[in-house]
């Protein structure tokens, strides 16, 4: 039930954080804002989320915070209802800070709740907790679609009830968190070490984040421009546009939960070797299909690379045994932050070369997954260890 709690939270908390990206189509039109400008608001909020999220895990690792996640739903909630009545760009600028400075509390103690609920099934438990925010993403386009762009921009407003069911939700899961800490605590210290040389941990840790780069600035150069992509290149309308964004972000969230339980089945490493590379032929079709093929193709990336992330969390903090905190933080918060930056830098490219131009440059960037050969294969470290 914990975890079911927390991925219900990751919903609404991710669905509330999707509604700005959602927007950029309006907010471009009544602001009159160009590419640059788009980027710098994905920027801010990205960065403003990836930039304390390290922090935060260190210090929680140290010092646990129950009832932070919580607190941190707060920031979010001013940070909508800051969104619903801005009228300047730099209100905009600071609604996107605030929504970041939520998310950088939220996802490095949520992930260790879902890791103390997971009954050892962690890349299960991992899966199941981004999974709710992997829903909440693609549910804001659908939202904005249907809601926020026929009612305008002051309807956001609305979406702090959502924050407000959250902060009860979150508030009795930190009753949980507080309860169970010191089993939770007892449990750590028996936990297998692998005791990899130190060399080795950071050669792997340093390609796990070249393999989150990759993931993360392709995937928000369809999160953030895709609408832009399709309205450009095949004259769709924004709501149809809005419809298929929904539809990527929805097999986001399918390939999210199946790459968890695949991982503690049959070994992360594989999954993270098939979800970057595997994805590479379907990317280099991209800018060359025509719109049918297009959404299709979509589909199939979403679910390839999607399942990787969960890997990724679990096998690093299986690399770096007590950091729980950290390492969530620090993967979470670089996620972030990579596509705060890949959104900036696109939106300047998309400006200079030509929305059509980002997309056959992204394409290239699954080839990184090759870099995975260099990964440890843990299981068999473990068994070593037996």
């Amino acid at each position: 039930m914990v975890i079911m709690a927390i991925s219900f939270c990751h919903l609404l908390n991710d669905m509330m954080q999707s509604l700005l990206a959602a927007l950029y189509p309006m907010l471009k039109s009544n602001y009159g804002l160009d590419f640059g400008q788009i980027g710098l608001l994905t920027f801010t909020f990205q960065v403003t989320a990836s930039l304390l999220q390290p922090l935060v895990g260190i210090y929680t690792d140290k010092r646990p915070q129950p009832y932070s996640l919580a607190i941190a739903m707060g920031f979010t909630l001013v940070g909508l209802l800051l969104l619903a009545v801005a009228e300047q760009y730099w209100l905009l600028l600071l609604a996107a800070g605030l929504v970041g400075i939520g998310s950088s509390v939220f996802h490095p103690e949520s992930s260790r709740v879902a890791r103390m609920a997971s009954g050892g099934r962690h890349g299960l438990a991992q899966s199941l907790f981004q999974v709710g925010g992997n829903f909440g993403s693609a549910l804001g386009p659908l939202l904005a679609a249907f809601i926020v762009l026929p009612r305008g921009q002051g309807s956001v407003a609305w979406f702090s009830l959502a924050a407000m069911v959250a902060m009860i939700v979150l508030w009795r899961v930190g009753g949980w968190y507080a309860r169970h800490r010191a089993a939770s605590v007892k449990r750590a210290t028996i936990q297998v070490h692998l005791e990899l040389p130190r060399s080795r941990v950071a050669l792997a840790l340093l390609v796990l984040g070249i393999l989150v780069f990759s993931k993360y600035v392709y995937m928000v150069s369809l999160s953030s421009y895709y609408t832009f992509y399709l309205m450009h290149k095949f004259g769709v309308s924004v709501q149809d546009s809005q419809l298929l964004l929904f539809v990527f972000l929805g097999a986001v969230a399918v390939g999210t939960i199946a790459g968890g339980p695949i991982g503690d089945r049959f070994g992360r490493k594989g999954v993270i070797w098939g979800s970057i590379l595997g994805v590479l032929p379907f990317t280099l079709a991209l800018p060359y299909a025509n719109l049918w093929w297009t959404a299709a193709l979509s589909v199939v990336i979403g679910l390839v690379l999607a399942s990787a992330f969960s890997a990724i969390i679990v096998f690093a903090q299986e690399l770096v045994p007590g950091r729980v905190g950290m390492i969530a933080g620090l993967f979470f918060g670089f996620a972030f932050g990579i596509a705060g930056i890949g959104a900036a830098v696109l939106g300047q490219v998309a400006d200079v070369k030509g929305i059509d131009y980002v997309y056959q440059l992204c394409s290239f960037l699954p080839m990184f997954g090759l870099l995975a050969v260099f990964l440890p294969r843990i299981e068999g470290e473990r068994a070593k260890r037996g």
